[in-house]
């Protein structure tokens, strides 16, 4: 699948960062890693920090995928309102949900503190903030919603948003105090190397070309002719793991993103450097880069077709410029990098994580929407915790048998 075109800025700003062997032998496995991205790369740190020899295999350069367009706003707030999420899930999972993601936040702290490697990974504030006055109303009851479970948050009125952002001209925000923001290829390199450090292997440049699943395990054919037979099998590889199951559970689309050129002489951009997004849908959505610049991102498009959504880079970018300089006419925003790529979302805004009858021995991890890097760290646990015989108390929430309750 052709997932991203243009120039993601990550790749551009950190290069080549390490070299990775490709696979040319045959080879016994106990647990492989179908994915060299983000998402590959958390379960690779949550299996290996819990003692399980891991084997990682990627098709492409590691995190080189969806990894080195992610724009990783590391937020809780999932695609779906929790108002609406209650009405499709229930309480208890949506309300689980929300706060699953508030703790993987600061696992993700945590985790980015512990590698002796760069990640950029830095807390931040993040304000949600109604697109039109008609939305008020759903925002303040997704605020009361929000304090009344626990989550630390704050309302903004028109005048205080006002005077933090005098280019936002809406009605009312919510504030959120846990939110996060980090360089997903970095971050996905780091977790790779400190696992190769304690005995993983991590190869790239290899593309499984067929999947046989057998009774006592899992035979993976590579493009090379080797053969590579693993007890357990976990799919880490994002939006192209949809033609591994034959349920279609996502929506495909295409999304847009800049990164300006770096700000001098500020580094404090706005309020706090928070995170911003909105409620519209599709939604726009700006962060700040550890070296001065401003990320802004979305103009969403309802198809995936690579070559209409490449056509649209030019005029999407310059209309995400605009948008930019209109919010915060006192920075002089000059466009660096402009990228687009694949996006996808299930219909309820949650991942979906653990087996399927159809493939044994196998487990997904597919962390789609707007904070797949936190849904990873939930699948990581997730996944760690049944390959390990332990009982997940959350696996259910983001299970495949959902889609047979909807």
């Amino acid at each position: 699948m052709d997932l991203l075109s243009g120039q993601p800025h990550w790749f551009y700003k950190n290069g080549a960062l390490h070299a990775y062997p490709a696979l040319s032998e045959n080879l016994k496995a106990e647990i492989v890693i179908m994915g060299g991205g983000i998402t590959g790369a958390l379960l690779a740190w949550y299996l290996t920090q819990a003692g399980f020899p891991v084997v990682v295999l990627e098709k492409r350069h590691i995190g080189m995928g969806s990894t080195s367009g992610s724009t990783a706003l590391l937020q809780y707030e999932i695609d779906t309102m929790l108002t609406d999420l209650i009405g499709l899930v229930g309480e208890k999972h949506a309300v689980r949900s929300y706060l699953l993601c508030v703790e993987a936040i600061h696992k993700a702290g945590a985790i980015a503190d512990s590698l002796s490697a760069k990640t950029d990974f830095s807390f931040a504030k993040s304000i949600y903030y109604a697109s039109k006055k008609e939305d008020l109303p759903l925002l303040e009851k997704e605020f009361e919603i929000r304090r009344k479970i626990g989550i630390d948050v704050e309302w903004w009125d028109r005048a205080t948003l006002r005077s933090h952002f005098p280019g936002i001209h809406k009605s009312g925000a919510v504030l959120s105090h846990d939110a996060a923001q980090v360089d997903a290829y970095m971050l996905a390199h780091a977790l790779f190397q400190a696992c190769i450090a304690r005995g993983a292997r991590v190869y790239d440049t290899v593309e499984i070309t067929d999947i046989r699943h057998e009774r006592k395990g899992v035979s993976l054919v590579l493009d090379n002719g080797s053969v590579v037979r693993t007890k357990k099998l976990i799919v880490a590889a994002g939006y192209e793991s949809q033609k591994l199951i034959s349920h279609n559970f996502v929506r495909l689309h295409s999304s847009y993103a800049i990164v300006s050129k770096p700000i001098p002489g500020r580094k404090e951009l706005w309020y706090r450097n928070a995170l911003l997004w909105e409620s519209a849908r599709p939604y726009l959505y700006l962060r700040t880069t550890e070296d001065h610049r401003v990320l802004i991102g979305g103009k969403d498009e309802m198809f995936q077709s690579a070559v209409k959504r490449d056509r649209l880079l030019y005029r999407k970018s310059k209309e995400l410029e605009t948008i930019a300089r209109r919010m915060f006419p006192d920075l002089p925003f000059v466009t660096d990098y402009a990228w687009c790529g694949t996006f996808a979302e299930t219909k309820d805004g949650l991942p979906f994580i653990g087996g399927v009858k159809e493939h044994p021995n196998t487990y997904f991890a597919l962390g789609f929407g707007g904070n797949g890097i936190l849904f990873s760290i939930i699948a990581a646990g997730i996944i760690t915790d049944l390959i390990a015989g332990k009982k997940n108390k959350d696996a259910a929430i983001f299970s495949f048998d959902r889609l047979n309750k909807a």
